[in-house]
């Protein structure tokens, strides 16, 4: 089978939508599934073209950004070529994404079945008016390209269910959580033994804030955006002196988060860590005792790392967020706590709760590890998209067009 993804942006372009659909990508690759990719590259960048874990990209010169929308002039020329080129028995949007609406406009795309992976709304609860005001020139696509799809994936049934958008498409939405896959030997190693090896790394590179080994290491990773809702997090931090965090990111509200530490006295019990490469937030996992996600919208459709977190055996404390997949991620008592999003108080008590109870954080970060293993693995994940291909498009079907091509 030979399918086409277009996304919006792609690795090394940072976000948990761009991970998750190379990871997808990569997974089905391995599973006999000829996969080719087009998304943008990063705003100011030239076109590429390359193979990457058995994926065919290309990544269409981007001139910039306008409401967060790719500006690219040359993507619809180069959809119909990849079109052309790679023969796809069918083709998997990523949404929200402006560009995907060049396939309504294509004869050669309108010819093919179409999977939508709706990964989220488009925010209209954003600070920018702008993007609500655009969002009444979008919706009529984004509708069109709903009505004109074969099969919608939802990444969990809460989001599925209070998204205003898939209402009318409910019943040919399919709930397929994201996943994740291993970390791999050396770091399941590493993950296995958490306090150990933050107790070694902490007298090392300093990653951590403080040395005092009876503080509790929180750490938050994510975009410094408004709805990560990070100032609740350090007014909460404030709260816990025994808490000191790690915060792992950049973004537009870099600047008034740093203020605000420096408001609220916490300075030498938060590192401002931007951005870091893979190995050392790898570190940073293996040597936390607790993830935070202090989310405030729905935004936070789902959580990539949340399943970073489990994965690495750390227990969770995040907002339940109506309406959002992260309740459905963390199961409140088994793998982490909920709190009510933007409540700084309840997150505080959160951070104090798991600061005195060492028992507690071993039991959900197992029961964290349990979860992520049973239901947000990758190859689950891949597995589950694969069979809603072949219910799209028959076996027999695309090995007779093999055969033809061949």
């Amino acid at each position: 089978m030979r399918v086409l993804h277009i996304g919006k942006f792609y690795p090394p372009y940072a976000g948990g939508i761009e991970r998750s659909s190379a990871d997808l990508c990569a997974a089905l690759a391995t599973r006999a599934v000829d996969v080719a990719m087009l998304a943008h590259a990063a705003p100011g960048e030239h076109m590429r073209n390359y193979a990457s874990d058995g994926v065919r990209v290309t990544l269409a010169a981007c001139h910039g950004q306008l409401l967060y929308a790719p500006i690219s002039p040359a993507l619809p020329l180069l959809l119909n070529r990849l079109i052309n080129e790679h023969q796809p028995d069918l083709l998997h949007l990523h949404m929200p994404n402006v560009s995907a609406f060049w396939t309504l406009l294509s004869p050669a795309a309108r010819r093919l079945p179409w999977v939508v992976h709706w990964h989220a709304d488009v925010p209209l609860d954003v600070r920018r008016a702008g993007v609500r005001a655009m969002y009444r020139l979008y919706r009529p696509f984004e509708q069109a390209l709903l009505r004109r799809a074969r099969a919608v994936i939802a990444t969990s049934a809460a989001y599925r269910d209070s998204s205003a958008a898939l209402a009318p498409w409910r019943g040919k939405t399919t709930v397929i959580p994201l996943g994740l896959g291993d970390a791999g030997a050396a770091a399941n190693d590493t993950f296995a033994n958490v306090e150990s090896a933050a107790s070694h790394a902490i007298q090392g590179d300093r990653l951590w804030p403080g040395t005092d080994g009876a503080s509790l290491r929180v750490l938050a990773v994510g975009r410094l955006s408004y709805y990560k809702g990070f100032d609740v997090l350090l007014r909460a931090i404030a709260q816990v002196p025994q808490a000191n965090l790690l915060l792992i990111g950049s973004g537009e509200c870099e600047a008034q988060l740093k203020a605000l530490a420096r408001e609220l006295d916490i300075e030498a019990r938060v590192r401002f860590a931007g951005h870091i490469d893979d190995a050392t937030l790898a570190q940073a996992y293996a040597q936390a005792q607790l993830f935070c996600l202090s989310s405030i919208e729905r935004t936070e459709a789902f959580g990539m790392v949340l399943l970073e977190a489990m994965r690495a055996r750390l227990p969770v404390v995040a907002s339940a967020i109506a309406g959002s997949g992260v309740g459905y991620v963390v199961a409140d008592g088994v793998s982490g706590i909920l709190v009510p999003p933007g409540d700084a108080n309840a997150l505080a008590g959160a951070l104090a709760r798991m600061a005195s109870d060492e028992d507690l954080r071993a039991r959900l970060g197992t029961g964290g590890a349990q979860r992520w293993r049973e239901e947000f693995t990758l190859d689950r994940c891949a597995d589950r998209v694969l069979a809603l291909y072949r219910s799209i498009v028959p076996e027999a079907a695309y090995r007779a067009a093999a055969a033809r091509q061949g």
